[in-house]
């Protein structure tokens, strides 16, 4: 496991103050919610990155994509 924890500066006492802080703020059963939501953007977000380059964009194409 690549210690990126030692890159940004952050040692245990750090991550469970932030962990306790998430706790409290979203409680245990939002933060799986959050996580899949942060997920999904973050896939849609770099299929949309990778996906402009490829394809060019037709005025006439109808939108084929299903809701969100």
């Amino acid at each position: 496991m690549l210690n990126t924890t030692i890159l940004l500066g952050l040692g245990t006492p750090e991550i469970i103050l932030i962990v306790v802080a998430l706790l409290l703020l979203f409680g245990g059963k939002k933060i799986p919610e959050l996580m899949r939501g942060l997920g999904k953007g973050i896939k849609e977000f770099k299929d949309g990155k990778d996906g402009a380059d490829d394809e060019t964009v037709d005025p006439n194409r109808t939108n084929t994509r299903k809701p969100l």
